[in-house]
C-alpha cells in the first residue's frame, strides 16, 4: 500500500468513527453507511441514546425519517436481547456505564425485579445501589437472585481492597502503639536491632541497645474504636456498598472494634450484621431524608474511649435535621479527643452536590470534607489513626 492509499485508508476510518458517534442522520455530513458489526454496534447505541430520557419506547432522534430506528421497548425480552448485544461489542466497563444510563434513561428499574433480567446483567456497584435502592419492592421470586449479584460484587471489592487497608491500618496501629520504655515482655526485638545498628560492636558480634523498641499492654488487646456513619440517603448508594465492603474488612481485624451506623431520618446500629456486609447492605434502607445531628449524637453516646476512637462520617452533609447541631456535635467530640473523618463520598465518581456551608463550618474545626476514593481510603484511617493530617486529594 503506497502513502496516498494509507492516508485514504486513515480518512476512511476517521469518517467511519464519526458516524458512529454522530449516529447517522441525514445531515451528519459523513455519507458513511454503516454494515455488519458496525451496523449492529450502532443499533445497540442507538437502542439507548437515540430513545428520549425517561422512556422506553423506540427512539430515532438521531436516524432520518424512513431509517430503521432503535429502541428497548417496554418488554424484558428486548432488553434482554439488548443487553446481550452491548456485552459481546463492548468491554465490561463500557457495559456497566451504558446499563446504568438505560436505568437511568429509560426507566428500566422495574425490569430489574425479574431473575431472568438480573442473570444477565453486567454486575458493578452501581447496579447494587440500584438494587438495594428497590428495597421493599423486590418480590420474593427475585430476592436471591439480587443476592447473588450482589454478594459477587462484594466478593469483587473485598479482593480489590480488603489486604490493603488491612496492611495500611495495622502499620498505622503499631506505629501508634510503640513506646520507648517497654516492659521486658513487650519488646519488638527485631525492630529494636535495626534502631541501634549504628551501635554494632564487631569484636563482640553485638549491637548495644542503647534504645529499646517496643509496645504497651493496649497493644495485646483492642487498641482503637471505629465507628462508620453511613448516610443513606438514594444519593449515596456507592458510598454505602463501600462502607459496608470496608466495615467488614475493619471488623475482622481483632485490634479494632469497629461499629456500622447507617441513618436517614432515623438511626439503625448494624454493627451485629457487619461480619456480612451483604446483610449490611439489604439492612440499609436508601432514600428518605436525612438527620446527621441524630446519628452523630447517637455515635457519641456510644464512644467509651473518645481519645482511642476513630468516627467516620460519610455524607453529602445536606442536614434534614437541626443545622447548628451537627458542627456543635463534632467540636464536641473533637474537644473530647476523637478523631473524626467526614468523607463527601467513598466512591470512584469524585466529590458529589453536597452543602458547601455545612462542609466550610467542619472546615473551621479542623475537619476537611473530602470525596474519598475507594483506593484513597486505607491511607485515610492510618492517617486517622496514627492522628497525622489527612491525605486529602
Amino acid at each position: 500500500m503506497n502513502r496516498t492509499d494509507g492516508g485514504a485508508a486513515a480518512d476512511a476510518e476517521r469518517v467511519r468513527r464519526w458516524r458512529l458517534v454522530l449516529g447517522g442522520t441525514g445531515a451528519d455530513g459523513t455519507g458513511c453507511v454503516l454494515a455488519g458489526r458496525d451496523r449492529a454496534v450502532d443499533d445497540a447505541l442507538g437502542a439507548l441514546y437515540d430513545s428520549p430520557a425517561g422512556s422506553a419506547g423506540s427512539g430515532g432522534s438521531r436516524r432520518a425519517a424512513g431509517e430503521r430506528s432503535a429502541g428497548l421497548g417496554g418488554s424484558a425480552p428486548a432488553v434482554a436481547r439488548w443487553l446481550g448485544d452491548i456485552r459481546r461489542y463492548f468491554p465490561a466497563p463500557v457495559v456497566q456505564v451504558m446499563q446504568r444510563d438505560a436505568i437511568e434513561r429509560l426507566g428500566l428499574s422495574a425490569l430489574l425485579l425479574e431473575p431472568e433480567m438480573l442473570e444477565a446483567l453486567e454486575p458493578d456497584v452501581h447496579l447494587v445501589g440500584t438494587l438495594l435502592s428497590l428495597g421493599a419492592a423486590m418480590p420474593e421470586t427475585t430476592r436471591e437472585t439480587a443476592r447473588a449479584v450482589v454478594r459477587g460484587v462484594v466478593r469483587q471489592l473485598e479482593e480489590r481492597l480488603a489486604s490493603r487497608t488491612r496492611a495500611a491500618v495495622t502499620g498505622a496501629l503499631d506505629r501508634s502503639a510503640r513506646t520507648a520504655r517497654p516492659r521486658r515482655a513487650d519488646i519488638d526485638w527485631g525492630r529494636t536491632v535495626r534502631a541501634n545498628l549504628r551501635n554494632y560492636l564487631p569484636e563482640q558480634r553485638t549491637v548495644v541497645p542503647e534504645r529499646l523498641v517496643g509496645y504497651g499492654r493496649a497493644a495485646r488487646s483492642v487498641r482503637k474504636e471505629v465507628v462508620l456513619c453511613i448516610d443513606q440517603s438514594g444519593s449515596m448508594a456507592p458510598s454505602v456498598v463501600y462502607a459496608s465492603v470496608f466495615g467488614a474488612v475493619l471488623a475482622s481485624m481483632r485490634s479494632l472494634s469497629t461499629r456500622v451506623v447507617a441513618f436517614d431520618t432515623s438511626v439503625a446500629d448494624l454493627t451485629d450484621l457487619v461480619d456480612d456486609p451483604v446483610d449490611v447492605l439489604f439492612a440499609a434502607q436508601l432514600g428518605g431524608g436525612t438527620d446527621i445531628n441524630r446519628a452523630l449524637a447517637y455515635c457519641q453516646s456510644r464512644i467509651t474511649r473518645p481519645a482511642d476512637t476513630v468516627v467516620v462520617l460519610i455524607s453529602d452533609l445536606h442536614e434534614g435535621g437541626i443545622r447548628g447541631e451537627m458542627a456543635k456535635r463534632v467540636a464536641a467530640m473533637r474537644a473530647a479527643g476523637t478523631a473524626f473523618v467526614a468523607l463527601l463520598a467513598l466512591s470512584d465518581e469524585g466529590a458529589p452536590a453536597h452543602d458547601r456551608e455545612q462542609a466550610a463550618a467542619l472546615a473551621a474545626l479542623g475537619v476537611p470534607a473530602f470525596a474519598c476514593t475507594p483506593d484513597l481510603f486505607p491511607e485515610v484511617m492510618a492517617a486517622a489513626i496514627e492522628g497525622r493530617p489527612l491525605p486529602v486529594p
